[in-house]
């Protein structure tokens, strides 16, 4: 899961980067293109607080998978010491 985030988060952070790089061009500015420079940027701001979001969302998933993996790593060898004992 937390794979797939990340990769959501790249695709999105890459097109808040491009959105921002048409808006210093003069594509937005030419008749007949998509917008204006004001709303290619803020749709570059957007999509990338989006995949900051959506990164940290991923960097959770992982830490709490590695978490989880190892109380049950810990678990599985206090029962094997349990059984050791007895």
């Amino acid at each position: 899961m937390g794979r797939n985030l990340y990769i959501l988060a790249a695709t999105l952070g890459t097109l808040a980067l491009v959105s921002v790089m048409v808006s210093f061009t003069n594509i937005a500015g030419q008749p007949g293109s998509p917008g204006d420079a004001l709303l290619w940027r803020t749709t570059g701001i957007a999509l990338l607080a989006l995949a900051l979001i959506i990164g940290l969302a991923g960097i959770l998933s992982t830490l709490f998978a590695q978490a989880e993996r190892r109380s049950e790593q810990q678990r599985r060898e206090a029962r094997r010491s349990r059984r050791g004992q007895a």
